[in-house]
């Protein structure tokens, strides 16, 4: 019962505030001029390719030399370091907040990411799946996949190099995928999510739950 009285606060916490915060940092060194202010409306990039830049947030400018960077993600501005237009400021500074509203489809993922065992990424590199893991997955599907520690799982692609990467977390199957072959992730960023047995019925069961009660809000 304590399982399902988790999965209940989870999703009692994505049905009272169902937004993503996601903070927005300067990209380098240099002057910040505001593009938008608090309560601006924005737009995630655009088109087939995502070729079309989002809204633009704020432009940095060093060496005399201006750089305008677009929002990743719509949503508003909920929060906004005013005080720091035409500042100099570090790479990395937080300069805002974004209220970005989550999607029946990124609450499951949310959700997901909140209970099963993520696997991260060792190093920032580009990943693929191991033969015979590539190999299962094709013949079954990647959710009849189990993994358990010391397997071979994945092939980590660095500087022309290829290193296997041993699996290090608990038996269970593969349930979510967050690589995409030859795609370069980022250290420490989620490679796979893995669903211990005990667990599937469960989660299957909350995913049903936020599928039936989000078409109803």
């Amino acid at each position: 019962m304590s399982k399902d009285l988790h999965f209940d606060e989870i999703l009692s916490k994505y049905r009272s505030d169902p937004y993503d915060y996601v903070d927005i940092f300067a990209t380098q060194t240099g002057v910040v001029e505001f593009q938008v202010e608090k309560g601006s409306a924005v737009d995630a990039p655009g088109g087939e390719w995502g070729h079309i830049p989002g809204t633009a947030l704020y432009q940095i400018t060093r060496e005399r030399n201006p750089k305008m960077i677009g929002a990743p993600i719509n949503g508003i501005v909920s929060e906004i370091r005013a005080d720091l237009e035409g500042s100099f400021v570090e790479s990395g500074e937080r300069l805002m907040t974004i209220r970005h509203p989550l999607k029946k489809k990124e609450i499951i993922e949310n959700i997901l990411k909140e209970v099963l065992y993520l696997f991260p990424a060792p190093e920032k590199a580009k990943y693929f799946f191991a033969m015979d893991i590539q190999s299962r997955i094709d013949k079954k599907g990647v959710r009849e996949v189990i993994v358990k520690p010391g397997d071979e799982i994945l092939t980590m692609s660095l500087m022309k190099r290829d290193t296997p990467v041993i699996y290090a977390g608990e038996e269970g199957v593969i349930h979510s995928v967050y690589f995409k072959p030859g795609v370069s992730v980022e250290q420490g960023e989620p490679l796979i999510g893995v669903c211990s047995m005990d667990k599937v019925p469960l989660i299957q069961k909350v995913i049903t739950r936020v599928k039936a009660e989000w078409d109803n809000m």
